[in-house]
């Protein structure tokens, strides 16, 4: 027998004896930075999505290069840079592609909306440039989703950070090109995550960057959007939801596990980037708190994979700045203390007491 096969006894053997769960409760998730091998270029206003197994950061102020985490193997691996300084968007899948619709171009705080929608192919690594966005529909800090071979853009604001933060809901069907203007959402917001679940999205987090233009610059900071406002693809109609966000800020990262919605990190009026992890219980409607970031940081995405969520790169700063580190959100530090700092390879890890 080899020490590989010995370990994975014992963990089988410990788990039993201990009673330690292969499927741990969120509350007994802690954050923990990734020793990665390889380098990501620091960024915020940037894109963090999957795509067939591994991890893409796209965009982010300034002309960045594409870079590819493998969860598998701890590793950045660089790509090509984008054709243009893309930033302020949600990036999302589907088939083949990335697509970057509702993103802004350009310095602060004057940043203009894209004309086109981008569309980034990661197997071979290159871009193209997708169809016009309608003029008066135009903007960035949107979000959106993908639902029934649609593309979903809601909120945004028409001109960087000075004007225009809007309720706007479009959809664009990927397969015909066709753009339709829907009903307008119960709040404005931009600077936010959306995403679907059971055939409704949720708009959670953001503000309303336009509230200070132009008598008090800056004021948008502590304009944070506390409202959860909720589309039903099947009723096709809108709602908010009685409980608000706890500690609300924009940029922060959104994904699901089991019947929560877990909203992570953001940007408010307090000098550094929340270090909050909020979790929303989609049955009671009630929210939680949960382990507390190792970095607080806003402005990135989030990747839910194998029932741990990703976070990387950002700002840790209200206003800017840029990091390149990622970490994870998982209950393995539990069973991975039990020996000594050594997972199933036998190899050094780094866990949270």
């Amino acid at each position: 027998m080899n020490e590989k096969t010995f370990f994975l006894l014992l963990i089988a053997t410990l788990l039993f004896v201990t009673g330690i769960s292969c499927a741990q409760p969120l509350s007994d998730y802690r954050w923990t930075t990734i020793d990665a091998t390889g380098e990501a270029k620091g960024r915020h206003e940037n894109a963090f999505v999957e795509y067939n197994g591994k991890f893409y950061l796209l965009g982010g102020r300034g002309i960045n290069p594409v870079n590819v985490f493998n969860p598998e193997t701890n590793t950045w691996e660089t790509k090509g840079k984008s054709p243009m300084e893309i930033h302020h968007f949600q990036a999302v899948v589907y088939h083949e592609a990335i697509y970057l619709m509702g993103a802004m171009t350009g310095k602060y705080p004057t940043e203009v909306p894209l004309e086109n929608i981008w569309i980034y192919y990661p197997e071979k690594d290159s871009w193209e440039k997708g169809d016009e966005i309608p003029k008066q529909r135009r903007r960035g800090g949107a979000g959106a989703v993908v639902y029934n071979d649609k593309i979903y853009m809601v909120g945004g604001i028409d001109y960087g950070h000075t004007s225009g933060t809007t309720n706007y809901f479009d959809s664009y069907d990927l397969k015909t090109g066709e753009w339709k203007i829907l009903t307008k959402a119960p709040h404005i917001r931009d600077h936010f995550p959306a995403i679907v679940v059971d055939n409704k999205l949720y708009c959670v987090g953001g503000r309303n960057t336009s509230v200070h233009y132009p008598d008090n610059f800056g004021a948008f900071f502590a304009a944070t959007i506390p409202e959860v406002d909720v589309y039903d693809f099947k009723k096709e109609t809108w709602a908010t939801l009685k409980e608000k966000l706890p500690y609300p800020s924009a940029a922060g990262g959104l994904v699901q596990i089991d019947n929560k919605l877990i909203y992570m990190g953001g940007e408010c009026s307090w000098a550094n980037a929340s270090f909050q992890t909020q979790a929303l219980n989609l049955e009671t409607g009630k929210w939680e708190q949960l382990a507390s970031l190792v970095c607080g940081r806003h402005g990135s995405g989030a990747v839910l994979y194998q029932n741990k969520i990703f976070l990387a790169a950002g700002s840790p700063n209200k206003g800017g700045g840029n990091m390149n580190s990622i970490e994870v959100f998982s209950a393995e530090h539990e069973w991975q203390s039990l020996f000594n700092g050594k997972n199933l390879d036998g190899w050094e890890v780094k866990c949270v007491e």
